[in-house]
């Protein structure tokens, strides 16, 4: 580990310590605010502070039984493992560590909101999507996350043309932001009798939830019309106008919902998504115009982009980005993507270490 390094590592562990000293303050302990804030610094610093302190720890054992080597106590094999266990121990420590100090993505704590939308391929890709839609709801709830809804354009045959959604819960965006593009599935069509084999396309975005407080909207920017529902939806449906259409003036994004039967409801739900279609064009350097956003991240739906495959005849799962392939269909279907989503986090690391170097 370089000086520099080192360097850093001290004074984070410095101000660890301070902060330590704060909240044993009386007058901190009875301030909620001030509390809250030390606490959240100490849950920071935690775990890099604790690594380091480790990182020392085997520094100085390694640095031991090297003086013990020098000496003929007779135990030459003994401490030449030890010393092979501690360097890999100490190893491990400082990739911890360099993962620690890597600058991370501002929105990985947040909420993530994802679009599925059919891509080529039509009432199959639609089927598909839904597919996903399972995928992402079982991966949340093998998490501990809450998926809430936000609006779905459904098919006859049960799939989807459209469906967006929230997954709420802590790092929920950290792990789900590797999914948006395009997912490409290859299966004989559930809709057709033959045996020949298609390829489909479904669509998915992904962009963090955003609060009122980070995008500024002009109400005179937008144009809200309220229409009747359509689709499933029972004895309400066709009745009562508690759909919701808001049309963003200056950027042309259009948001619908109708999956609450309460218009305030879905009149919520659709600034939800817009917030986050908003903040992320805003944030985009690249992208000038709406379609220009969109494109980046879902592509046309042509059969020849694609982020992932799912063969069924083969029972294979390929991430074409990392070159990860999975022989478990059925099981990545239901929700245990982990193994993907972790070597595509890995990646992600590796780019930012070297960034920082």
């Amino acid at each position: 580990m370089d000086d520099t390094t080192r360097g850093r590592l001290d004074a984070a562990r410095a101000h660890y310590h301070e902060v330590q000293d704060v909240l044993s303050d009386p007058q901190v302990a009875s301030d909620p605010d001030l509390l809250r804030k030390y606490s959240q610094q100490l849950s920071e610093w935690q775990e890099l502070v604790n690594q380091y302190d480790e990182f020392l720890a085997l520094t100085e054992e390694v640095d031991t039984l090297k003086e013990m080597a020098r000496e003929d106590t007779g135990d030459q094999l003994w401490i030449d493992s030890e010393i092979s266990r501690a360097r890999q121990q100490l190893e491990r420590t400082e990739d911890k560590i360099r993962a620690l100090l890597t600058p991370k993505d501002p929105n990985d704590s947040k909420n993530v909101i994802v679009e599925i939308r059919a891509g080529a391929g039509g009432d199959e890709a639609a089927l598909f999507a839904a597919e996903l839609f399972r995928m992402y709801s079982r991966y949340a709830e093998r998490h501990g996350w809450k998926t809430e809804l936000l609006s779905a354009s459904e098919t006859d045959i049960g799939g989807f043309k459209e469906i967006i959604f929230m997954i709420e819960g802590a790092g929920a965006y950290s792990h789900l932001k590797f999914e948006r593009g395009v997912h490409r599935v290859q299966r004989v069509p559930v809709t057709e009798a033959g045996g020949r084999i298609h390829t489909s396309t479904v669509t998915v975005a992904v962009l963090p939830e955003v609060e009122e407080v980070e995008v500024s909207i002009d109400p005179d920017d937008l144009r809200i019309d309220t229409m009747r529902s359509s689709g499933a939806g029972g004895q309400h449906v066709n009745k009562t106008e508690s759909a919701v259409r808001i049309t963003h003036l200056p950027t042309g994004i259009v948001v619908s919902c109708q999956d609450e039967k309460s218009q305030l409801k879905n009149r919520d739900k659709a600034m939800t998504v817009l917030r986050a279609r908003l903040k992320h064009l805003y944030d985009s350097t690249q992208a000038r115009e709406i379609a220009d956003e969109r494109r980046l991240q879902v592509g046309t739906g042509d059969r020849s982009e694609r982020i992932r495959t799912y063969n069924f005849p083969q029972g294979r799962v390929t991430d074409h980005r990392v070159g990860v392939t999975l022989h478990r269909l059925e099981a990545v279907l239901d929700g245990d993507v982990e193994e993907i989503i972790s070597a595509l986090q890995a990646q992600e690391q590796e780019s930012r270490l070297q960034e920082g170097s």
